[in-house]
């Protein structure tokens, strides 16, 4: 049984979770905090095995009181937060001090009761409740770039770089990428494609967090956009995002075809896309994340002789995804986090 204890200063928002979490015979709500000072005064008493904690709160907001509970009781977060942009950078904010993941209220409270959500809630839970709380990486010095305006000289074709490098993460996906991308050099032969499953909003806070923080230049895609090497583009939330081959240039394309086991966008579309385009080379990493997605897009990518990376499941903290793609046989290499930038890397080259 997962006992959890919900943290809202909304009495609604408090009833509406309970109400789904209790439906659940896996999950007990153990109880409820208006604030974080309450939160952090119940937590002894009641002994919860997650919180879910609102990012916006009087008194002692979410991110204050995240804190507190990471550092003093290692215990698992997940945020809940409003779908405006505001919303996403806090929420960004929550991951990267370690909440392990979030649930974004919709405009209507009341969709939070329809059954797919209801679903997709409670697998957070269950999920969250499994994972590792306090993952710890050997180097987290991070350095901050004071990035200049990149401008490349050559032509932004298909000729200007021979890889193409695919990522597919989910639940710790947002912190994990910064132990990769800030570590690839601007000057790599490739391009990066990545999706990460957030929703709209989210990925573009995302984008904009991981470009200050890298070399290379990290964007969210845009339909029609030419890829260009020493760049990342990040699949919008709610967008399947391909890559196409046009007139010598490799092109973004989004789509609103139907998600993938609930997922727009989903890795193992971005994959099929990416395995179709003759004249690159590709690179496949499946990092950590609930589910199974990329298992079946790793299967294309080995199909036109790409190369397959997974994370370990000691630096995962949801071993969902790249356990799937391990399964499947077909990944050529396991690295922790902080070896997946060197891995690819060293293949690629600069």
């Amino acid at each position: 049984m997962i006992k959890v204890m919900i943290v809202d200063d909304s009495p609604f928002m408090r009833k509406i979770l309970t109400d789904i979490l209790q439906e659940d015979d896996e999950i007990l709500v153990v109880g409820e905090a208006k604030n974080g000072k309450e939160a952090l005064e119940k937590i002894p008493i009641l002994k919860p095995d997650l919180i879910t904690l609102d990012v916006e709160m009087p008194i002692m907001d979410g991110i204050t009181t995240l804190r507190h509970i990471v550092n003093k009781y290692q215990l698992p977060v997940i945020m809940i937060s409003s779908l405006t942009m505001e919303g996403a950078t806090l929420t960004l904010k929550a991951l990267e001090e370690g909440a392990i993941d979030f649930i974004s209220k919709p405009k209507n409270i009341f969709n939070l009761s329809k059954d797919t959500i209801k679903y997709k809630i409670t697998d957070k839970i269950k999920a969250a409740a499994k994972s590792k709380a306090s993952v710890k990486y050997k180097h987290n010095n991070i350095v901050k770039k004071h990035k200049s305006v990149k401008v490349f000289n050559k032509k932004d074709n298909k000729e200007d770089y021979d890889y193409i490098i695919v990522i597919g993460t989910s639940t710790g996906g947002p912190r994990a990428l910064q132990y990769v991308l800030p570590l690839i050099p601007e000057d790599i032969n490739g391009t990066i494609v990545v999706v990460q499953h957030m929703p709209p909003n989210f990925t573009k806070s995302l984008a904009d967090r991981l470009n200050t923080l890298s070399n290379i230049v990290v964007k969210e895609g845009e339909g029609g956009e030419i890829l260009k090497r020493g760049y990342c583009y990040i699949a919008p939330g709610d967008f399947h995002m391909i890559v196409e081959e046009k007139r010598g240039n490799y092109i973004i394309e989004l789509n609103k075809e139907p998600a993938i086991k609930g997922l727009r966008p989903a890795a193992d579309i971005l994959m099929e896309s990416v395995a179709k385009l003759n004249h690159l080379k590709k690179i496949a990493v499946i990092m950590t994340g609930m589910g199974s997605d990329g298992s079946k897009g790793i299967l294309d990518i080995k199909k036109s002789n790409g190369y397959v990376i997974a994370q370990d499941e000691d630096t995962s903290v949801v071993f969902g995804m790249p356990k799937s793609a391990i399964e499947t046989k077909l990944v050529d290499k396991v690295v922790p986090l902080d070896n997946i930038a060197h891995e690819i890397v060293s293949i690629v080259g600069v």
